[in-house]
């Protein structure tokens, strides 16, 4: 079964990520449906569409947006699924709603998204834990490659441009080529920022 524009996917564990692994016991982080920084954003790729081609194949392990597995409750309290269901636990899935795409077990970004890892913030008069608008790149598209930005590269981003997910054990903000505004070149003396709760999934 194919559909003509759209993926077909699965979540690649469950739709929801409530728990965090503590040591050797697993914490409750989310009771709620409508908290979207929960929502599971790994897929499996069930089908491919037949309309146009493309670098991702069936089987493929991929990172989308988090409306597709959403549940909602409408106006008289009802939950909902989203949109984007199908049929026993499968979801159509546009190609811009797919961010990242695994292939021979390394992640690549599809079309013209990217993603930082965000730097620590050294300057003792700041609070902020992170360097704001500044971040190290993580997973940079051909695009950006040829404009010699690439994995390591220390990047100026714009506000409000970033959306964070969970990248394996990193927390990264996922953007798009155009969000990228300077290029710092490799700086050996920038740390990066991974607060901790991201390595206990």
């Amino acid at each position: 079964m194919k559909s003509i524009y759209n993926f077909i996917i699965t979540p690649l564990n469950e739709r929801y990520e409530n728990e965090v692994k503590v040591g050797d016991k697993k914490l409750i982080v989310n009771t709620s449906i409508e908290d979207h920084k929960f929502i599971s954003k790994r897929a499996k790729v069930l089908s491919v569409p037949i309309a146009f081609n493309t670098n991702i194949k069936e089987g493929d392990e991929v990172i989308v947006h988090h409306n597709i597995f959403r549940r909602w409750y409408d106006v008289r309290g009802n939950e909902k699924n989203s949109a984007q269901y199908f049929e026993d636990d499968k979801y159509f899935c546009n190609l811009d709603q797919i961010y990242l795409y695994k292939e021979n077990n390394q992640y690549k970004p599809n079309l013209n998204y990217c993603f930082v890892k965000p730097l620590v913030n050294k300057d003792d008069l700041r609070t902020q834990k992170e360097k704001p608008l500044i971040g190290v790149m993580k997973y940079p598209n051909s695009f950006l490659e040829d404009q010699g930005i690439t994995k390591g590269t220390v990047v100026t981003f714009k506000p409000n441009s970033e959306f964070e997910f969970i990248v394996g054990d990193e927390r990264l903000y996922c953007m798009k080529s155009n969000d990228i505004v300077l290029n710092h070149g490799y700086k050996e003396n920038e740390e990066e920022y991974n607060p901790s709760w991201a390595k206990s999934g």
